[in-house]
């Protein structure tokens, strides 16, 4: 498949998606791999090899993705993080939601039976969450 057609592909998905930028793709997939290292460790991790663990035992949940997605955008774009996800259509835990779920109607994902699109629901505030950079961090200068 040439690059042109797998950005129309992507382009096509993130519409059907909710109108979501295809730049994301790469964020979403990134910060999956970000999020599977955080909460089963390393992929080349020995113990998790003497253990039998596979693939589909580094599963991680709606609200387990969301929390790692967080982390992933404020490593990737620090104070800049809220500003680029809502560039991209993403406003709400639920739109990180819409996109993996758009992603697995693709074939470019998987989930398993138990995965549901609300728990990709409030998980948290983005306001709440990711620093604000025109919030002035000095304090008011006092008047006399």
């Amino acid at each position: 498949m040439s690059t042109d057609n797998t950005q129309i592909e992507l382009k096509e998905i993130m519409e059907r998606a909710g109108g979501y930028s295809p730049l994301c793709f790469a964020f979403i997939r990134d910060g999956l791999a970000h999020t599977v290292e955080m909460v089963h460790g390393n992929r080349e991790d020995e113990t998790l090899l003497e253990l039998g663990l596979s693939e589909e035992s580094r599963h991680v949940s709606g609200h387990e993705l969301c929390i790692g997605l967080k982390e992933y955008a404020i490593e990737r774009y620090g104070l800049m993080a809220k500003s680029v996800l809502n560039k991209w259509g993403i406003h709400y835990t639920l739109d990180f939601g819409k996109i993996i779920f758009a992603m697995v109607d693709a074939g470019l994902m998987r989930t398993t039976d138990e995965d549901q699109l609300e728990d990709f629901d409030r998980v948290y505030e983005f306001d709440d969450v990711f620093p604000d950079p025109s919030r002035n961090s000095r304090p008011a200068h006092a008047s006399t």
